[in-house]
């Protein structure tokens, strides 16, 4: 037998801890804490499961808190801050030390420095980081740490912000973007092998394209672009994509796949519940090394690809060509599911996938089956009807 702790945020005034039992498969509420209001989105510390961050969403100023995470699962608060803008909907802690606060409601975000040695103290002095767009075209949604930078997804935008720290904890600044088509909505991003993938909100679709080189604006063409919604609906229903995840490779998944949510919001609704579309990325090298025409004709290759070069010149280039192939859809039987979490491969739990609505249907638990290609339902508590945002511990 194997118990699983599971922390869950939520548009309330607690966050709630859960126990799934994977021997009798069954998920129960045991404790609630009382935090700020909204406390939407939480995220432990990378390097300390006991430290928990976690936003509140509210406006017109939010704010960042930490706390401890005590072995029965229960939390105590232990420090709070602005966040300096409003409605902050996501927070991670970065490898620097610092902890992300994006800002949906306002185009800006902060990166809250901590105390040296102590990651449950915050630092008040960091500088908020307010994003170049016009007209106020800005709702940032996500953060990434990827390559010595940070990625913010800014749905408003269409825009992938690329930050760098200047030197000094808590401040940092814009170097770049990778643009995103417009009316697209770049919700939150995962990347594997130099590859950026991206849940678009409003086109609810999924992208996958090359990382270019920072700082500049550059932006390679897509190498993929599919649609996340099922195809067998047949009722009237808006969709808009919520989360995406990427599962390591273990033995028993040997193969990474894409996780993303669906969020029907009417105004009709599918009585099997929102759906989780599971896609596999497979990938192939294409070698421009050698035109066939002539140099000028190979510098419209190149270009063709999203790549440089001046005529006249002969370039040994290899990039690659990708496919997202659609694997299956998990009906969840949950309204608008807002995140999900993967358990934690060390002591079997990326076996499970937990999932919650933001409207009613409570948490859902899932165990993966066919190597991670399909899921099937194993768990649900419904003593709480919405929790939005997961983490093992």
């Amino acid at each position: 037998m194997v118990n699983f702790t599971i922390l869950a945020g939520g548009f309330s005034t607690f966050i709630a801890t859960y126990v799934f039992n994977n021997d009798t498969s069954t998920l129960t509420l045991i404790n609630e804490t009382t935090t700020g209001e909204n406390p939407s989105w939480i995220a432990l510390h990378p390097n300390n499961s006991n430290v928990l961050y976690a936003t509140n969403e509210v406006e017109p100023i939010g704010a960042l808190q930490s706390f401890s995470v005590h072995a029965d699962g229960s939390l105590s608060l232990v420090d709070t801050v602005s966040t300096g803008g409003s409605g902050p909907t996501f927070t991670n802690p970065l490898s620097t030390g610092e902890v992300s606060a994006i800002n949906f409601g306002s185009p800006n975000s902060d990166f809250v420095a901590t105390l040296p040695d102590d990651p449950l103290h915050f630092v008040t002095n960091s500088t908020v980081v307010t994003f170049p767009v016009s007209e106020n075209k800005s709702n940032p949604h996500m953060s990434l740490e990827y390559n010595g930078e940070v990625f913010v997804a800014d749905l408003g935008a269409d825009k992938i912000w690329r930050l760098i720290n200047d030197g000094a904890p808590g401040q940092f600044s814009v170097q770049g973007q990778i643009d995103i088509d417009a009316g697209s909505g770049p919700r939150h991003i995962a990347i594997r092998d130099g590859i950026l993938f991206t849940v678009h909100e409003t086109t609810s679709t999924l992208t996958a394209q090359v990382i270019p080189g920072a700082p500049n604006g550059t932006t390679f063409p897509l190498l993929a672009n599919v649609s996340i919604v099922p195809t067998d609906l047949n009722f009237t229903g808006n969709f808009a994509a919520a989360e995406i995840l990427i599962s390591e490779a273990t033995s028993a998944f040997p193969n990474p796949l894409i996780y993303v949510s669906n969020r029907n919001l009417g105004p009709e609704f599918d009585p099997r519940g929102d759906s989780i579309a599971i896609f596999e990325f497979t990938q192939t090298a294409l070698n421009l090394s050698a035109p066939t025409t002539s140099r000028r004709s190979h510098a419209r290759d190149l270009r063709s690809h999203g790549l440089n070069a001046r005529d006249g010149e002969i370039q040994v280039i290899n990039t690659i060509n990708g496919t997202l192939t659609l694997q299956s859809q998990v009906f969840t039987g949950l309204r608008q599911i807002r995140s999900m979490a993967l358990g934690n491969k060390a002591d079997g739990g990326d076996a499970f996938l937990i999932a919650g609505a933001n409207l009613d249907g409570g948490v859902a638990m899932f165990q993966r089956t066919n190597e991670g290609r399909n899921m099937t339902l194993v768990a649900t508590n419904t003593d709480i009807a919405n929790r939005t945002s997961f983490v093992f511990v």
